[in-house]
């Protein structure tokens, strides 16, 4: 596998994880992980992983997209503290650009 962002990061996740990938797409995970950080997504594979094991069934496609729909991005739940910080940092920081 050659580097493909989002589902490059959701295959390692669950490679790492050993959850066979027969019966996963992984262009509609990645597009359910759509603003999610790497971490995040690696969590809403974790949450999925025990949903799946207290309904002792299989880790499945359905389930991972359950949890990653249910994922709230931090950069949306705390929008106005980066906006803030953001702000703060306009006048105190030198651009990277």
């Amino acid at each position: 596998r050659g580097p493909s962002g989002v589902a490059d990061i959701l295959w390692v996740h669950l490679d790492k994880r050993q959850v066979s990938l027969s019966g996963f797409s992984l262009d509609a995970l990645a597009a359910a992980s759509d603003g999610l950080s790497g971490a995040e997504i690696e969590q809403a594979i974790v949450s999925a992983l025990y949903a799946a094991h207290a309904e002792k069934q299989p880790v499945d496609q359905a389930c991972v997209l359950d949890e990653l729909r249910n994922t709230r991005p931090l950069s949306v739940l705390m929008a106005e503290q980066v906006q803030g910080l953001r702000e703060w940092a306009r006048s105190r920081t030198v651009s990277a650009d």
